[in-house]
């Protein structure tokens, strides 16, 4: 293999020339969303030929593994992701932006099979370099973090929560004054995100991953961040596996509210949840009360989606528990009233919310004092609102356009599918051109526009190209051709 070793760093230059950046020493970018490399393509001859590949494993320079572990990866090449996995020579491993949408779970069980807890070989000196391996997709994380360039803590994604957490117990060991090297079992952490539907895939995975966690003989903290459960019962189970301080994402979909609240009490560092379809009977019962004071408790949660959640008069209770600082507010189908608008104007959160989202309620306006006064204290903060079919009339509409003019932060609107005539569809496109922010609107195509509003079989095409040609007329006469005007249909 030395022929091809010398082939594959004399690589190296081409890369640095073409990318034109200064780079560290060692440093390979395999961004894999940019252009493909001389090494790129290499890397992807070398991957086709497995028994080639593996070889390469063990000969080649350890920075060179990297683009060798991101061609297999996408490639599928399971065996050879194992064997990179198994000699991995950096702390951490992340699979980052990379996809393989052809069999993602298996190539992902492929690098699982390919963990190591003991040495190998029936070697006492060997230990694995691999500590951290990271199986979320996230677009912001590299295929490694450089040790050879960080000290501890040697990755920016390992668990901070857990009191078994890699960073917890390897502070733990320099506090004791124990080297790694005097560890029978190194501490290693796998990160995930969990989707559990039940299904027999979810439960295959589910498996193996508790198989992987037993085998380490408790060296293995498995971390959850991003848990997403629908139509399953299984939360029992899901409790045994996870550590659930670690979980900082929820989302569950069609259970029950006495389900969610079984979930709840140990997510202590949740920053975002997302309840669709979530049934109980009463807001006066034990249920209700319980998941109000779990979610008083999270002082960190910056988002709240709540779909098909029944909050009809009670939005107070709701607000009256949420963090102040909420950044992120959904309430799409949750029946609020006009009374509810006031709750949330008055609210504490009604001054640091970055999005409010109250699509799909169908309110029946007694008026549009609480509304205005609802952005009026979100003008300094808010970046993006939708109130789409919200029942929003030309009177309604005309009246908090004013109180849209202050939100100057604005970025996205979209009030699609509110009965709303053109007069008034150009007097908010003449309001709004001055936010500078302002890039995305979603605009209620016109009542005239349908023989019968709301149904999309009667809508004239004809007439709606003419709004739309008036509209696109109007930004350019604004000088605000940067802005996008778009109905819900495009």
């Amino acid at each position: 293999m030395a022929v091809e070793v010398m082939e594959f760093e004399g690589i190296l230059p081409a890369v640095y020339l073409r990318t034109g950046e200064n780079r560290p020493s060692g440093f390979i970018n395999m961004d894999p969303q940019e252009p493909g490399t001389l090494l790129d393509l290499a890397m992807q001859t070398v991957v086709k030929n497995e028994s080639i590949a593996l070889c390469a494993v063990e000969e080649l320079p350890r920075e060179l593994l990297i683009p060798l572990f991101n061609a297999a990866f996408t490639g599928g090449h399971k065996n050879i992701v194992k064997a990179l996995v198994r000699m991995w020579p950096f702390s951490c491993l992340h699979v980052g932006a990379l996809d393989n949408a052809e069999s993602f779970c298996e190539i992902l069980e492929a690098m699982l099979d390919g963990l190591q807890f003991f040495p190998v070989h029936n070697s006492s000196s060997w230990v694995p370099k691999l500590r951290i391996l990271d199986l979320r997709q996230n677009a912001d994380c590299k295929t490694t973090c450089f040790s050879f360039m960080n000290k501890f803590p040697f990755c920016n994604h390992a668990c901070t929560y857990s009191q078994n957490s890699i960073l917890k117990l390897q502070g733990a060991n320099n506090d004791h004054s124990t080297s790694e090297s005097q560890l029978s079992r190194p501490p290693m952490e796998l990160l995930v995100d969990i989707y559990f539907d039940g299904s027999r895939g979810a439960r295959r995975f589910l498996s193996y991953l508790r198989y992987k966690v037993d085998q380490s003989l408790g060296s293995l903290h498995l971390c959850c961040r991003d848990l997403q459960i629908e139509k399953s019962h299984d939360y029992r189970n899901i409790q045994k596996l996870l550590d659930m301080v670690c979980i900082d994402h929820l989302g569950m979909d069609q259970a029950y509210l006495s389900e969610v609240c079984i979930i709840f009490p140990h997510m202590a560092n949740l920053s975002s949840i997302n309840l669709s379809k979530i049934i109980f009977r009463s807001y006066k019962r034990k249920n209700f009360k319980m998941f109000l004071s779990h979610l008083s408790q999270l002082t960190d949660l910056q988002e709240l989606s709540l779909s098909w959640f029944p909050l009809k008069n009670q939005l107070h209770k709701l607000l009256r528990v949420l963090s102040p600082n909420l950044a992120y507010l959904h309430l799409n189908f949750c029946d609020l009233t006009n009374k509810d608008f006031i709750y949330l104007s008055e609210s504490l959160q009604a001054k640091n919310l970055k999005l409010l989202n109250l699509s799909k309620n169908q309110i029946s306006w007694e008026d549009s004092l609480p509304l205005r006064i609802l952005l009026d204290n979100l003008s300094g903060t808010l970046q993006q609102l939708e109130m789409n079919s919200c029942l929003i009339t030309d009177l309604i509409l005309s009246d908090f356009i004013p109180s849209l003019r202050h939100c100057s932060h604005l970025r996205v609107l979209s009030l699609a599918c509110n009965p709303i005539t053109m007069p008034v569809l150009r007097s908010l496109l003449q309001n709004l051109t001055h936010l500078t922010e302002l890039k995305h609107v979603t605009y209620p195509i016109p009542v005239h526009c349908y023989e019968q509003w709301h149904f999309r079989d009667s809508l004239d095409e004809e007439r709606l190209a003419e709004v739309k040609l008036e509209i696109r007329s109007m930004l350019w006469a604004a000088q605000r051709t940067d802005m996008k005007w778009s109905t819900s249909y495009e």
